[in-house]
């Protein structure tokens, strides 16, 4: 008489290969999002880099425009060149209502991005309108770009260039 062989998956091993499949399954997912942070961290700093870049070219112009002379005649020339330069020209909006988080003291040369400066810069691919904030700084020739919704509690992109994923 024949044994009839039955072929087929046990449940042991059928309950085994759900266990592996999911196991693997959560590590990919959670690689996935640690790259997916990542990227969006990467964009972030392209982005503000990219701001700076030309925000600084600016700089040199409101430094080329106030001159040589004595720091009361400097000092008389910066708000008129300011907003020669970053209201009327470039077409940035002058900041106001300032978040408290950026610890920002003085506002005089603060200035959100707007629409009109991201297309004048070539920088039209940038999210939403005035989510970038610029301190521009002429005695040192800088300019410190903030970002409103930040990244990890931080604001500043000299602050997020530091962040290591």
């Amino acid at each position: 008489m024949k044994i009839k062989e039955e072929k087929g998956i046990t449940l042991i091993s059928l309950t085994i290969m759900i266990v592996i499949i999911s196991i693997l399954a959560g590590i990919t997912l959670y690689s996935g999002k640690q790259t997916i942070e990542r990227a969006k961290l990467e964009e972030l700093k392209t982005n503000m880099l990219l701001i700076q870049a030309k925000a600084r070219e600016h700089v040199e112009e409101a430094n080329f425009r106030i001159g040589m002379g004595t720091a009361e005649e400097k000092a008389n020339k910066i708000p008129s060149i300011r907003q020669e330069i970053y209201e009327n020209s470039e077409k940035l909006r002058k900041a106001d209502n300032i978040p408290a988080d950026f610890k920002i003291t003085d506002t005089s040369a603060c200035y959100y991005l707007t629409g009109e400066t991201k297309e004048k810069w070539g920088l039209e691919k940038l999210e939403d309108e005035e989510k970038y904030l610029i301190q521009f700084d002429e005695e040192n020739v800088t300019a410190e770009i903030y970002h409103i919704e930040g990244y990890d509690g931080k604001y500043k992109l000299s602050e997020i260039e530091q962040i290591q994923e």
